[in-house]
């Protein structure tokens, strides 16, 4: 596990690769070149469909083409990104599955088997020879397939050219939203499962009002999932819940002494786990009716 977490940060690649969720699948080129300072310069490129294309600097978003809401183009869909071993294992069964190839390479198959009902699991086929995930296949505790990820060729020769770096002209400059941070103990959650901790929190401006939103990061060392709070000054906005593949999201309105506010969870976690916590949402300092 600690070799498979370091591969992505440590590995230059060339790659194409497949994703798969809600019985859509996408093919994509990836590039990745490891500087010997430690930056990271990636490019995303979707080979059909509507054209998408992402270069990424350390993670940051430099320029984008196309409609990038898919999840493909998001740091959660890398297998294995930001990976916490040690957390890990407190909350997900880890198994040795056995061997297989992929892309023409030789894997070694990893089971991380949920030890709850409050997160899906994973079995990833890891790259012997770099610790790279070949393959991902993210199912639910009825084993049903939510997403899959997974290389049908990889190079993983250490210097790429610099023109295979370099966006095309249709590629736009990202605009930098400013946010800051809003105190930490502007809300609370009365119930979180097991093993989620916040790992960020910010505040940026709505994309359909003047108003700020809240956003808490909660995550368990693998699975991810966010809560915003948005005020909704008397809006006549329903109670929802959607499921597309492995992403849930759940709003539902919060009542506080200033007013009311829509609490909305998204994540790849299971449906009842978003719904028990967009339920347990408070404001910390006010009295929130339930």
């Amino acid at each position: 596990m600690q070799r498979l977490s370091q591969a992505e940060s440590k590995q230059s690649f060339q790659g194409t690769f497949v994703y798969e969720r809600n019985g859509n699948f996408s093919t994509h080129s990836i590039w990745r070149q490891v500087e010997p300072g430690g930056s990271v310069r990636e490019r995303l490129l979707q080979l059909d469909g509507t054209p998408q294309e992402m270069l990424r600097i350390n993670g940051q978003a430099q320029c984008v083409n196309g409609p990038i809401a898919s999840a493909v183009v998001d740091e959660q869909a890398w297998p294995a990104h930001g990976l916490d071993a040690k957390q890990i294992e407190q909350w997900y069964e880890l198994r040795l599955d056995g061997e297989s190839r992929v892309a023409g390479r030789s894997a070694v198959v990893l089971g991380l088997v949920p030890r709850d009902q409050h997160r899906y699991g994973v079995q990833l086929y890891v790259d012997k020879e770099t610790g790279l995930p070949l393959k991902s296949l993210l199912v639910n505790n009825r084993g049903e397939l939510l997403e899959r990820f997974q290389f049908t060729q990889l190079d993983t020769a250490d210097t790429q050219p610099a023109s295979v770096l370099q966006p095309s002209t249709d590629c736009s400059p990202v605009r930098v939203v400013k946010t800051r941070t809003p105190s930490v103990e502007s809300w609370r959650s009365e119930w979180l499962p097991p093993g989620f901790s916040l790992s960020a929190v910010t505040q940026q401006r709505s994309p359909v009002s003047s108003d700020s939103v809240d956003c808490l990061v909660y995550d368990d060392g693998l699975a991810r999932f966010s809560v915003f709070l948005e005020p909704l000054h008397d809006a006549a906005v329903a109670d929802a819940r959607n499921q597309l593949g492995p992403t849930v999201a759940v709003s539902r309105r919060l009542t506080t002494d200033e007013g009311d506010v829509m609490v909305t969870v998204v994540g790849e976690i299971p449906l009842g786990t978003a719904e028990r916590i967009a339920m347990s949402m408070r404001a910390a300092d006010m009295h929130a009716a339930r």
